[in-house]
């Protein structure tokens, strides 16, 4: 096991090109499931194949166990990669596809032979399934000896590079319960790349969000959905997203769709000393409390209605547009009076039907507020 530092590392395709990784600053700690997250081209997976020797750097370094590893070759870095497309040679049986590194190694026979089985039964490969070739196993079959590959060599870090992206949705759920259960009876350093928030959140220690190859914010979990530190951070995570409106300033709070939504006054402070009119607001679905028959009832939480507003909440009119059932609950989007849609969640056994008028209550404590151009989150 071993710690990883990314130090002012760079990585730049072409001249004159903005930077596909720009001078990140990363410290992942010995043992950590750690996670980098992103929409397409946001560096993720530039930053993990720096991290493995396949790309070089153009500026800063990188440090595996404290040992500046920056021009150091792969196969001497002490870390197993498991890649997107599983990279299974289909000649070769599971056996021998799992312990072929390590016979390029020149490892004993008997010993590689004790490293597959106890790798097969870590990740529930029964016996039969190692004398198969590739075309005869499932999908997650293939992706589980794809780690097993990984997990014989015993190195100091895993890198995995969207693993799951070629499983179907109810297999990838399964799966990455499953990496997140292996890695922490491991104890290996991971680095961990993928495009989904939610396999994100549902599986690092930490998560490391990128965008246009700068980290935006590195934290836990729950720190990244409770204190996102700009607009980015704060849209990209969670689901559905969080809802964000253009609202202009007003005394004591910001106008949105016709009510004023009160402001603390650290972010009122903040937008007077940037001279703003208007601001950005963020709220996310669930915190959108739909009404009881368009009105909101006398007791907070009745019938599931009006829970978590609290009192001097704002209240929020609109039209149902469309209503996606999902079995628990419902996701509703409505048209704001003169605003634009927003998303909401409601009971998913009696949702309001396209049409209806309804009408929302926010706790302004629940609401953020962004810097329109930056995209900054202002105090408070």
């Amino acid at each position: 096991m071993a710690a990883v530092n990314y130090l002012a590392a760079s990585r730049v395709y072409a001249k004159g090109t903005p930077p596909a990784v720009d001078a990140l600053d990363l410290d992942i700690k010995d043992g950590e499931f750690m996670v980098l997250v992103g929409p397409s081209g946001s560096g993720k997976t530039t930053a993990l194949r720096m991290l493995a020797g396949l790309e070089p750097l153009d500026g800063g370094r990188i440090e595996i166990a404290g040992r500046d590893v920056s021009d150091v070759q792969p196969k001497d870095r002490d870390i197993a990669m498991v890649f997107q497309n599983y990279a299974l040679y289909p000649s070769k049986t599971v056996a021998e596809n799992m312990g072929f590194a390590l016979k390029m190694q020149h490892v004993h026979k008997d010993e590689r032979d004790r490293r597959v089985r106890e790798a097969a039964r870590i990740l529930d490969l029964d016996e039969s399934m190692l004398s198969r070739k590739p075309k005869q196993l499932s999908g997650g079959q293939r992706q589980r000896v794809a780690m097993g590959r990984a997990i014989v060599r015993e190195p100091k870090v895993f890198l995995m590079d969207e693993p799951l992206s070629n499983l179907d949705a109810k297999l990838r759920v399964q799966t990455r319960s499953q990496i997140a259960e292996l890695q922490r009876r491991l104890g290996v350093t991971t680095v961990y790349v993928t495009h989904d928030q939610v396999e994100a959140m549902t599986m690092g220690h930490r998560v490391a969000v990128l965008s246009n190859g700068k980290l935006q914010q590195c934290a836990s979990p729950r720190e990244l959905y409770d204190n996102p530190v700009n607009q980015f951070v704060a849209g990209f995570i969670g689901s559905p997203a969080m809802n964000l409106q253009t609202a202009p300033l007003t005394d004591g709070g910001a106008t949105l769709a016709g009510t004023v939504i009160p402001l603390a006054a650290p972010v009122r402070a903040a937008a007077a000393r940037d001279q703003l009119s208007e601001i950005v607001l963020g709220i996310r679905p669930e915190h959108l409390h739909l009404a009881a028959d368009g009105r909101y009832p006398d007791t907070a939480g009745q019938d599931g209605a009006g829970a978590g507003a609290g009192a001097g909440a704002a209240e929020l009119t609109g039209e149902v547009l469309l209503v996606e059932e999902l079995g628990a609950d419902a996701l509703l989007h409505v048209r704001l009076a003169g605003g634009d849609p927003v998303v909401t969640r409601a009971e998913g056994r009696k949702p309001p039907a396209p049409g209806v008028r309804v009408t929302f209550r926010v706790d302004p404590a629940d609401v953020f507020a962004f810097h329109p151009v930056t995209g900054a989150r202002l105090a408070g």
